[in-house]
């Protein structure tokens, strides 16, 4: 990939997929999930990968989160205190943000039920996007998950005792 300067656009396309990815969950839309994870990966804070490629993280998703009547987990994911930072080339960058997840369903008022940061990366490829300035791409979504609420109508899964 050549050499380009950083824009205020890189900036902007790389939060619009930060915040795609809390869209895309709290709409039920884990295929949606899954491609923008196409050439990434979901891990771990001790680098555990727990989903490599589109079908994985779709398939993580699908295996962990429970769907409602309305096909939606009914959760808000919100996203904050973005940071992003491009690397030399503007070829790569990485982003730090802060997340808080909100539900409400007939069984759970509303309510937070989890919080915590996320660590990206990601990758300009050449070619795509507009005038063939590249699209920006996740490489990895670092989970920190830091505090867990009622997440029993959210999670099929159970934690491990924190």
């Amino acid at each position: 990939m050549r050499d380009r300067p950083a824009s205020p656009d890189d900036h902007r396309r790389i939060e619009a997929l930060i915040h795609r990815y809390a869209q895309l969950i709290d709409e039920g839309d884990f295929e949606g999930l899954g491609e923008l994870f196409g050439q990434g990966r979901i891990v771990l804070e001790d680098g555990t990968v727990l989903a490599e490629g589109a079908e994985a993280v779709t398939a993580l998703y699908r295996a962990t989160t429970r769907l409602h009547d309305d096909g939606t987990p009914r959760t808000l994911h919100v996203t904050t205190n973005v940071i992003v930072e491009l690397e030399a080339g503007a070829a790569t960058a990485h982003a730090r943000s802060y997340f808080t997840v909100l539900q409400q369903t007939p069984a759970v008022a509303l309510q937070p039920i989890a919080a915590g940061r996320y660590r990206d990366r990601f990758e300009r490829r050449e070619g795509a996007g507009p005038a063939g300035l590249g699209e920006w791409r996740f490489t990895e979504r670092m989970l920190l998950p830091r505090f867990y609420g009622d997440v029993h109508d959210h999670l099929l899964i159970n934690l491990p005792p924190g």
